[in-house]
């Protein structure tokens, strides 16, 4: 434990047997026990803690790379599709021609199928 021998644990038993007396020394020993027995645990508890904080830690980086990674994608899509429709702008100046989409078109009115009313 701390380099000792049996030789001074038997001497240190002895003089604590001297001091605190027969009676003492048993209560002394089972407190002790209990003492180091909590202080364990208590160190063991507190290596699993570090341990849920650096997965904590790791999982909150990956978090934040996978965003930052999600945002360039966007961005990139972004800048391709904006590029891609400047390319059909200028297309479209340069040849007088203009391609309109089906939103753009005027719809045509469909003739009712009910009769005019004459007022």
């Amino acid at each position: 434990m701390f380099g000792m021998g049996m030789p001074e644990i038997i001497l240190i038993l002895a003089i604590a047997l001297i001091v605190l007396g027969p009676k003492k020394l048993p209560e002394i020993a089972k407190s002790l026990g209990r003492g180091i027995a909590e202080f364990k645990r208590a160190t063991q508890e507190f290596k699993e803690n570090l341990q849920v904080d650096n997965d904590l830690k790791e999982a909150r980086d990956t978090i934040r790379e996978v965003k930052e990674d999600l945002e360039e994608t966007v961005r990139k899509s972004m800048t391709e599709s904006t590029a891609g429709q400047e390319a059909e702008v200028v297309s479209e100046d340069v040849t007088g021609d203009s391609k309109e989409s089906v939103e753009d078109k005027p719809q045509q009115e469909t003739p009712s199928k009910e009769p005019a009313k004459d007022a």
